[in-house]
């Protein structure tokens, strides 16, 4: 289902998980807004809004679009002006398209996923290790039992996505879970790869796209939602 909103003067034709680009709306990275102005849902046209519905997105991050050069001048009368612009804007991913008055779950949602997690990390110092062997034949027993437990194809599945490709920059990593379909588990096989910054998304070449695509198997999702211009303005260079 897709939605049509107007915000800034302008109006987008967006659906769940689109990332979008719009001017400047008040809010933090991470939190969520929500859009009013919705002229049509589906095949429904509002008159001029649609009734009770609205759009609910997540903002990813603030930035500024690229510099334009605005110049102005007079035949003979010795009149020039130049004056540059970058346009403040917004980087908003769509997370749900809500008709008949409902409110946001988006808050709801982010919060049972904590909850989900939390006990995990207490159920882990509860794994107590396996005790010593009480006798020598429980030793040997064990010792001959070890190397038929292990399974080469477990080790050498995961020796793909794990072997770095690049070499990893020194200092803080970036947070690539901005970037449209990277979670925390994505984020993890990014940087075994050696990505662990904006600017090195950016500067990936075609070629390097398809090797990291393979190795991630991502479905041609760096390509679909362009991870290398989003990148860079979450950089800082756009």
């Amino acid at each position: 289902m897709h939605a049509i909103i107007r915000t800034g003067g302008k109006q987008y034709r967006v659906a769940e998980q689109d990332v979008i680009r719009i001017e400047k709306i008040v809010g933090d990275e991470g939190e969520v807004v929500l859009f009013g102005e919705v002229l049509a849902v589906g095949k429904e046209l509002g008159t001029p809004v649609v009734s009770g519905a609205s759009v609910a997105g997540r903002v990813i991050a603030q930035t500024r679009d690229g510099k334009i050069v605005i110049l102005k001048k007079k035949r003979r009368k010795n009149y020039r002006r130049k004056q540059g612009h970058r346009q403040d804007l917004t980087i908003v991913r769509i997370e749900e398209i809500l008709t008949g008055g409902r409110k946001p779950s988006a808050k709801k949602k982010a919060a049972k996923k904590g909850a989900a997690k939390a006990p995990k990390s207490e159920a882990e110092p509860e794994v107590s290790e396996p005790k010593a062997p009480k006798t020598e034949t429980e030793a040997e027993a064990r010792t001959e039992a070890q190397p038929k437990a292990k399974a080469p194809a477990k080790t050498e599945a995961p020796a793909a996505a794990d072997t770095p490709m690049f070499q990893r920059p020194e200092g803080e990593p970036d947070d690539l879970k901005k970037l449209p379909g990277v979670g925390p588990a994505t984020e993890k096989k990014l940087n075994a790869l050696g990505i662990a910054t904006y600017a090195q998304i950016a500067a990936l070449t075609a070629e390097e796209i398809a090797q990291v695509d393979a190795a991630l198997k991502l479905k041609g999702k760096i390509e679909q939602d362009d991870w290398p211009a989003l990148a860079k303005e979450l950089a800082g260079g756009g």
